[in-house]
């Protein structure tokens, strides 16, 4: 066969994408948008005179994230090596910038406004250090010997250092990536054990000696009806409590009218309230489809890089998804995590979107087994 022909064969060849994991995320994105108007219509028409207005600004953010998603899967997911340590330091510098210029809200400035449009430099670290991780991974797979790994996260704390200084629950969901994929690519149990160990003295450390609103959330995690700042946490708790098993019906909210920016990260103590604990089950079973086709990719990619970034785009959602859950039900200490696809915010969804491109762009042309 000449060399034509082979080439034209090749071309001709259907390529495999994974049409799944687009559903899913799909699926998601809708139903988030019609959570998203069912919680904050009223709040929405008190405040801005418009019942949309939420909705609105989401499929804004949505529409933008398309257009990442898809730039993410024609791309060939190889070339984002090159720009891998550009993107680090350009949102390493921003995470620094936004403490000094970003727009203060609710005492700390973690945003950038950009044509009416909020930025958080934080969601761009994630998917740097997505990035960088999968680099090294595939870099050191198996090689990763206890000092080298220790090296690595104590150079990621100080990447970490101004995230944490104002957000901190990103700031572990950035060291929580980092760890499982490092985990995965090392047989260094012993070492993993010690850091796990030196990261929960260290959060220890920072509470007790840093900012005292950490500490305070402590205490209103272990006692939310003696502080007026668990206010939220009781409203969310009795939105979970009254919807029992199917629910109060879409819209029938009641605590949405009481639980504070219930679009935010709170929105699932209001699913709970409206579907019941069949419909918060149900969007759990969601995520963890979405997760599953994660991993039928991340075993099937061509190559350790690609493999990576999934398990990298995988722990990011896991960790997202539990501790937004873990709030809302009050089973560890108030975040600030959003619920991914689902609570309202524009740039954690264009980053999440163009992940999502990431790893369709990682299924092109693997063969599932």
């Amino acid at each position: 066969m000449s060399k034509k022909k082979k080439k034209r064969r090749e071309k001709n060849q259907i390529q495999y994408f994974d049409y799944g994991l687009l559903i899913i995320v799909i699926m998601l994105l809708a139903f988030g948008l019609v959570m998203l108007y069912s919680t904050s219509a009223y709040n929405a028409t008190l405040r801005f005179d418009d019942p949309t207005h939420y909705v609105k600004r989401q499929l804004a953010a949505m529409a933008i994230g398309f257009v990442g998603m898809g730039f993410f899967i024609k791309v060939n997911y190889r070339v984002w090596r090159v720009f891998t340590y550009p993107l680090c330091i350009g949102a390493f510098a921003l995470c620094v910038l936004v403490i000094f210029a970003g727009n203060a809200k609710y005492g700390q400035s973690r945003w950038f406004s950009v044509a009416g449009i909020n930025v958080q430099p934080s969601e761009i670290a994630k998917i740097a250090v997505i990035l960088l991780m999968a680099m090294m991974c595939q870099r050191f797979y198996r090689d990763f010997k206890g000092l080298t790994i220790i090296k690595l996260f104590v150079g990621l704390a100080i990447y970490c250092a101004p995230i944490l200084y104002n957000n901190m629950s990103t700031a572990v969901i950035i060291m929580g990536i980092a760890f499982i994929m490092v985990f995965v690519a090392s047989p260094e149990l012993k070492t993993f054990v010690a850091l796990a160990f030196l990261a929960f003295a260290g959060g220890v450390a920072v509470i007790a000696f840093g900012q005292g609103y950490r500490s305070t959330r402590i205490d209103v995690w272990k006692n939310p009806e003696l502080y007026d700042e668990g206010y939220q946490t009781l409203q969310g708790l009795y939105a979970i409590g009254s919807g029992g098993l199917f629910g109060k019906g879409l819209g029938e909210s009641f605590q949405k009218g009481f639980v504070p920016e219930a679009q935010n990260d709170m929105i699932f103590s209001i699913i709970c309230e409206e579907l019941g604990i069949f419909g918060a089950i149900c969007v759990i079973v969601i995520y963890i489809l979405l997760l599953w086709r994660l991993m039928i990719i991340a075993i099937n990619a061509k190559e350790r890089y690609g493999s990576f970034l999934c398990i990298g785009i995988m722990a990011h959602l896991a960790l997202q998804v539990i501790l937004n859950i873990g709030v809302v039900t009050n089973t560890i200490p108030n975040t600030g995590i959003t619920l991914p696809f689902i609570s309202y915010g524009g740039s954690a969804l264009v980053i999440l979107m163009s992940e999502m491109g990431l790893a369709l762009s990682v299924s092109k042309g693997i063969e599932p087994k």
